[in-house]
C-alpha cells in the first residue's frame, strides 16, 4: 500500500536558519524534535496513489487531499500550511481558504523530512517503503510518458528516418544492379526505365539468351517486350558466367524486397501521421509533416516553435550563413517540399511558404494540445492557402492599365507577311551643302582683299 501523511512543526525558530537546517535532520532523534506526525492515511491501491501523485505533479487538488485538508487542517486554521509547490499552494488557498507558505525554508524542510522519513513514521519497514516508492515511481513514469500506440510521435521519427535510409540504399543497389547487368545486356537499361520493373525482369529471365523463350508479359507491356527480345538477339554485351548471373539475381531480390518493405513502411507512416497529427498531414502531407516532427524532436516541441521557425526548419545553415555574410536570408526550409509551395511559381513561393507556415503552426498546436482528433481545421486552413495562391496566380495575368479588375484578353494570332522598303528620305532634314569651295570664289575673294589693301595704303600717304 502507499501512504499519505501530515507532519507538524514543533520548533519554528530553528526553521529560520535555512543554511544550517540540514543539521537538525542528521539523525532521527533530532528530526523528531523538529517535526512530529500529525495524520497518517494509506491509499487503497497503487491506482489511487497514482491519481493523487499525478494531481500533485500537475498542481491540482485531488479529492482525497481535499477531504483530508478539510478534516485535519481546518482544526488548526490559524496555522500555516507548508507546500513544496507554489502552484498547489495557490489552489489550496483559493478553494479551501487556507494560509499556505512556500519558501527556500520549506524546500530545505522537505529535503530533511525525505532523508529521515523512516524514523518519523513508526512501524513502516524500510523494505516496504522502498517497494512502495519503486512501484509508484514506475506508475508515475508510465503516466508521464502517456504511452499509447496511437499517440507516440517517436514512432514517426523512427519511421521517417528509416524511410530516408531505405531510399538511399535502394538508389545504391539499383545503380549497382544496372551497371553490373549492363555489362551483359546494356540495351535493356535504355528500354526499361522503371527500376523495379528492371529488377523483376532480370530476376525472372537471368541470361539475355533466355529472353527469346521467356514470357515477361506479366511484367512488361507487349510493345516493350518485343523491343527487349529484339535487342537481346543483337546485343553488344559481353558474355558472363552462371555464377555472375546468380549474384545479380540475388541483388535484384534484395531490391524487390526493400521496395516492398518501403511501400509497407510508407503506408504505416501515413496511418500513424493521420492518427497523431491529422491537421498537419492535411496541410503539408505526411512526409513533410513527419520530417518537421523529426527535426523538432517531438510534436510538442514543434508546437512550441513560432511560424517563422517552422518556415525555416531545415535551412539553419543557410540562415546563419546569410546572417554572417549579410545577404538575403532563405525563405523556406523543409516546408519547400509541400505540395502547395510546389504549385506556386517562383515569384510567389516566398509568400505562399510564409502563409503556409503560419497556418501550419496553428494546426500543429491544435494537434499537440487539442482534444479533438478531426482534420477539419487543417482542411479549412488549406482551403484558405489555396485561395490565396489562386489570387496571387491570377494577379500576375491581370491588365496593367485600366482598372486592373478585368482579366487580360489575348487576341487570336494571325501571321501577316508584309514586305517594307527602306525610305532614305526620312533620314535627315538638313540641306546638302558641299564643304569644298570653287576656284572662282577663291579668286574673287583674293581680288577684293588686294583692292582693300591699296586703298588703305593710299589713305595712309
Amino acid at each position: 500500500c502507499v501512504v499519505v501523511f501530515f507532519l507538524q512543526v514543533l520548533n519554528e525558530k530553528k526553521l529560520q536558519e535555512v543554511d544550517s537546517l540540514w543539521k537538525e535532520f542528521e539523525t532521527p532523534e533530532k528530526a523528531n524534535k523538529i517535526v512530529k506526525l500529525k495524520h497518517f492515511e494509506k491509499f487503497q491501491d497503487t491506482t489511487e496513489a497514482l491519481a493523487a501523485s499525478t494531481a500533485l505533479v500537475e498542481g491540482k487538488l485531488s479529492k482525497n487531499l481535499k477531504k483530508i485538508l478539510k478534516k485535519i487542517v481546518a482544526k488548526d486554521a490559524h496555522e500555516q500550511l507548508a507546500v513544496a509547490d507554489a502552484k498547489l499552494g495557490g489552489v489550496i488557498k483559493e478553494k479551501l481558504n487556507l494560509s499556505c507558505i512556500h519558501s527556500p525554508m520549506v524546500t530545505e524542510l522537505m529535503r530533511g523530512i525525505r532523508s529521515q522519513i523512516e524514523g518519523l513514521i513508526a512501524g513502516l519497514p524500510s523494505r516496504e517503503m522502498a517497494a512502495m516508492c519503486l512501484g509508484l515511481a514506475h506508475s508515475l513514469s508510465r503516466y508521464k510518458l502517456k504511452f499509447s500506440p496511437d499517440k507516440v510521435d517517436t514512432m514517426i521519427i523512427q519511421a521517417i528516418s528509416l524511410l530516408d535510409d531505405l531510399d538511399k540504399e535502394l538508389n545504391n543497389y539499383i545503380m549497382r544492379c544496372r551497371e553490373w547487368y549492363g555489362w551483359h545486356f546494356p540495351e535493356l537499361g535504355k528500354i526499361i526505365t522503371d527500376n523495379l520493373t528492371y529488377c523483376k525482369c532480370v530476376r525472372k529471365v537471368g541470361d539475355r539468351s533466355n529472353f527469346a523463350s521467356s514470357d515477361v508479359s506479366d511484367i512488361l507491356p507487349e510493345e516493350i517486350e518485343e523491343d527487349v527480345k529484339a535487342a537481346a538477339e543483337i546485343s553488344m554485351g559481353t558474355e558472363v558466367s552462371e555464377e555472375d548471373i546468380n549474384n545479380i539475381i540475388h541483388l535484384c531480390d534484395q531490391v524487390i524486397e526493400i521496395s516492398e518493405y518501403r511501400t509497407q513502411l510508407y503506408d504505416y507512416l501515413k496511418n500513424r501521421m493521420m492518427a497523431i497529427a491529422p491537421n498537419l498531414t492535411v496541410m503539408v502531407g505526411e512526409l513533410v509533416g513527419a520530417r518537421l516532427i523529426a527535426h523538432a524532436g517531438s510534436l510538442l516541441n514543434l508546437a512550441k516553435h513560432p511560424a517563422s521557425t517552422v518556415q525555416l526548419l531545415g535551412a539553419e545553415k543557410a540562415l546563419f550563413r546569410a546572417l554572417k555574410t549579410k545577404r538575403d536570408t532563405p525563405k523556406f526550409g523543409l516546408i519547400y517540399h509541400a505540395s502547395l509551395v510546389g504549385q506556386s511559381n517562383t515569384k510567389n513561393k516566398g509568400k505562399i511558404s510564409r502563409m503556409l507556415a503560419a497556418k501550419t503552426a496553428l494546426t500543429i498546436r491544435y494537434d499537440a494540445l487539442g482534444e479533438n482528433t478531426s482534420a477539419e481545421m487543417g482542411a479549412e486552413n488549406r482551403l484558405k492557402v489555396e485561395t490565396r495562391l489562386r489570387l496571387l496566380e491570377e494577379r500576375g495575368i491581370r491588365r496593367i492599365s485600366g482598372t486592373g479588375k478585368a482579366l487580360a484578353k489575348t487576341d487570336k494570332y494571325q501571321n501577316k507577311s508584309e514586305v517594307k522598303v527602306f525610305d532614305p528620305s526620312g533620314d535627315s532634314t538638313l540641306p546638302v551643302v558641299s564643304k569644298k569651295r570653287k576656284i572662282q570664289e577663291v579668286d574673287e575673294q583674293d581680288t577684293e582683299v588686294a583692292v582693300k589693301a591699296k586703298k588703305f595704303k593710299a589713305e595712309m600717304k
